[in-house]
């Protein structure tokens, strides 16, 4: 029996549009259900025992028959799906090379710039806490150093591990390509806007909602 998909998520959220953009990609059907996580509609009891104990999404449900499983954690839902297609290499190296940069993604890139994004487009500065406004400084820094990174690397190819896109690609252009809304422009990284156009460029592309 074939599996059915529901994405439970925040369709503002670029964690939720990756695995979106990675089933349209693949041309795979999702169902979405959505969560206001500013009502704390993830927090709620039902929730926390029936789709994810840790009260956050996006958590991609697997249906399968009567069987339900729920997989929490934006990359472990895009491997899971693009998981046999072009998508993920199959070189060794280069598959490796792809999971260093959704690690980064994880650990430099949105901590940094998805945080900021999310205070100043939906919570707004005045709201934030006192401890949160001290750290714009410093998360657009790293957030900006992040993205060196990046330009660096597509200095030399068209996507970060080669020629074609992978799920490197997906989850750092998530966050990426809405940089400016977390108040870090895009105007000196000529690699990465070039990069943003090839993404969107994609075969099934589907744009974020906004």
């Amino acid at each position: 029996m074939a599996e059915t998909y529901t994405l439970h998520e925040y369709s503002r959220s670029g964690n939720c549009y990756k695995i979106k953009l990675t089933a349209a990609l693949l041309g795979v059907p999702l169902e979405c259900r959505e969560y206001d996580i500013l009502r704390g509609e993830t927090r709620t009891p039902e929730f926390l025992a029936n789709v994810n104990a840790n009260g956050r999404i996006p958590v991609l449900q697997i249906d399968e028959g009567d069987q339900a499983r729920f997989l929490p954690e934006s990359n472990a839902a895009c491997w899971y799906l693009a998981s046999g297609s072009d998508l993920i290499p199959q070189d060794r190296f280069a598959q490796a090379d792809m999971l260093r940069w959704m690690f980064f993604e994880q650990y430099n890139h949105e901590p940094n710039v998805a945080t900021l994004r999310f205070w100043m487009k939906f919570v707004g500065e005045e709201n934030l806490s006192p401890e949160q406004r001290a750290q714009i400084g410093s998360k657009k820094v790293a957030g900006h150093a992040a993205l060196a990174l990046m330009d660096e690397q597509l200095a030399s190819r068209a996507f970060l591990t080669g020629e074609t896109a992978s799920l490197a690609d997906i989850a750092l252009f998530a966050y990426t390509h809405v940089a400016d809304e977390a108040g870090i422009a895009l105007d000196e990284f000529g690699n990465i806007t070039s990069w943003i156009k090839r993404i969107e460029g994609l075969p099934g592309f589907i744009p974020m909602e906004s």
